[in-house]
């Protein structure tokens, strides 16, 4: 296996963290895999890979090495695509993640559109509640809501988006509607984990924003698992709008304290800039950032 192979396969190893899954990915054995890691690991005169029964891990060196040749792997797939001709013929891989719920809804349409134009192109959808590592997770493109961006990433700001109180009309009927966030002491709370994992919520006020302690009668590790709970009456629940639109829009739920409502949170298209963008990543971002920026798409 020459060099350039060798480097792809240590990738492989260091994303997968395991050798007979990183020889699937790349259609080849796992000897073959060890045998280009030890042959790396005795050209460069180091340790790249500790390696247990159960797991592999990088050495610090080999952490160090990981991030440089993820440089010099996006610097040779720019000059393949470049030296190809136009991006009508891009191919090769791209690893997409967003929010669990927002992804499905916003982000699947735009991976369908990328797909029918550019059909060599293969695309991973990984729609999860949690804030993926780019680097460490092998990532192309997120999608995220709220948060600074952080320095090492490209940040395209989309859009916005609210996070509402609501509760079925059912709840409403036999508990009442709050008029001031102090009054949610009175009723049935409902949190998702991953919208409001802080006991402490914030809100705005006449007076200025105010924040106050709720005491969860459920807690659910799911958005959607929220949503289904407030819509049986369980209680209110605070999610982003994109969250419980359909519901919303069924007036299966009702939004709450809406004059009240903290500051939208904003969105952005994330990609890392591993010393220049490839193309498959910039028609990817390109499509995104066109669908989403579009007026009501968020």
């Amino acid at each position: 296996m020459d060099r350039m192979h060798a480097m792809g396969a240590f990738v492989a190893v260091a994303e997968e963290q395991n050798f007979a899954a990183a020889a699937r990915r790349l259609g080849t054995s796992p000897a073959t895999i060890s045998r280009a890691i030890a042959g790396l690991e005795e050209r460069l005169g180091v340790k790249l890979v500790l390696r247990t029964t159960r797991s592999v891990r990088l050495t610090d060196v080999g952490q160090r090495y990981l991030d440089d040749v993820r440089i010099i792997l996006a610097k040779v797939s720019e000059a393949h695509e470049s030296a190809s001709g136009t991006q009508s013929v891009l191919r090769g891989h791209l690893n997409v993640t967003a929010p669990a719920m927002f992804g499905v809804s916003h982000v699947m349409p735009c991976i369908a559109t990328y797909l029918a134009q550019f059909p060599a192109m293969t695309v991973s959808g990984y729609f999860l509640d949690r804030v993926v590592d780019l680097v460490e997770e092998g990532v192309d493109v997120a999608v995220r809501i709220g948060g600074a961006p952080l320095p090492d990433v490209q940040a395209i700001p989309v859009g916005s988006m609210r996070r509402v109180l609501c509760a079925s009309p059912d709840y409403l009927a036999a508990r009442g509607r709050p008029g001031h966030p102090a009054e949610l002491a009175d009723h049935v709370i409902i949190a998702a984990q991953n919208v409001s994992p802080d006991p402490d919520w914030a809100f705005q006020t006449a007076s200025g924003p105010v924040s106050v302690r709720v005491n969860p009668a459920l807690t659910v590790t799911s958005n959607d698992a929220a949503v289904r709970a407030a819509s049986l009456g369980a209680g209110i629940t605070r999610l982003f709008h994109y969250q419980a639109a359909s519901l919303l829009a069924e007036r299966r739920l009702e939004i709450v304290l809406a004059d009240h409502e903290e500051e939208p949170w904003p969105i952005h298209v994330v990609h890392v800039d591993l010393g220049g963008t490839s193309a498959k990543v910039r028609a990817f971002v390109d499509v995104l950032v066109r669908h989403l920026s579009r007026p009501g798409a968020v």
